[in-house]
């Protein structure tokens, strides 16, 4: 990891007082920033509800999706780190072609927000990009739109890795290699349908996989201005409605708890 000049510990530390948050959680999230351009971040952060997602202007998404009050902290925390990245330096500059002693990905892809090791095999996972090195040799792979939430090895080999998406299970070998080995052949990589992810059958997860973060579906814009609000409104109850259909179906809540935030969600509109 980069280390902070003087105005980056600064504000640091301000906004860790003023959010009342540990210093690391900060750090995790100026990191997610700033891997994201200053415009979004993916974090998986414990002390902000867990994994979640922040776009510039758009929608904020955490674990638990009706805190508003957890919402506005982690949007008010991003934008203060963006304009911090945008306004000063806040990162010390590492001499061109150096790394950190922990960092075995290509320097250009920045900090990872989430990265594991089993034996012999490491990943780290970025915006767009997933680095993995299995005895010692390093291949960069295109993520497409996959929200990928952590890699899986099989029992008995290296070749057999998986990672898990919001279309299930998929193996590594069917992205798109950007650059290490074998990225000769990422014409054959290229070609792999996407929709045959969901197909695939759950491999036994050696790694201890962060969450899968929460992936952002922003809400269809409207082409008529009659009645511009309302139809906004009922269009986000909708997927908010959507979204805890799923959680049901996967068992992550009761159906007494669906039916109740479903009735709350309807009343809004």
């Amino acid at each position: 990891m980069q280390n902070l000049t003087q105005d980056g510990q600064n504000l640091v530390n301000s906004l860790s007082r003023r959010y009342n948050l540990s210093f690391d959680a900060v750090m995790h999230m100026l990191i997610a920033v700033n891997n994201g351009n200053g415009s979004m971040a993916q974090f998986n952060c414990p002390e902000l509800g867990g994994g979640g997602q922040w776009m510039r202007g758009g929608m904020t998404m955490v674990g638990d999706m009706f805190n508003y009050g957890l919402k506005s902290t982690v949007d008010n925390l991003c934008n203060e780190l963006a304009n911090g990245l945008a306004n000063m330096q806040v990162f010390m500059p590492l001499p061109k072609g150096s790394r950190s002693n922990n960092q075995w990905w290509p320097g250009d892809l920045g900090q990872p927000f989430s990265s594991g090791a089993q034996n012999s095999t490491r990943y780290a996972i970025f915006p767009n990009r997933l680095a993995v090195e299995v005895n010692g040799n390093v291949t960069v792979y295109d993520t497409l739109d996959n929200n990928i939430g952590g890699i899986s090895q099989q029992q008995g080999g290296n070749s057999s890795l998986t990672f898990s998406s919001q279309y299930g299970t998929i193996p590594v070998n069917t992205l798109p290699i950007v650059s290490g080995a074998g990225s000769s052949n990422s014409n054959t990589h290229n070609q792999a349908p996407q929709q045959s992810a969901t197909q695939n059958q759950a491999s036994q997860n050696n790694f201890v996989a962060p969450p899968a973060p929460m992936a952002f579906t922003p809400a269809p814009a409207m082409q008529s201005s009659q009645n511009l609000t309302n139809a906004s409104s009922v269009d986000e109850v909708i997927q908010l409605i959507e979204k805890l259909a799923k959680l049901r179906d996967m068992g992550a809540i009761s159906d007494n708890e669906y039916n109740s935030k479903k009735t709350d969600l309807l009343n809004r509109i």
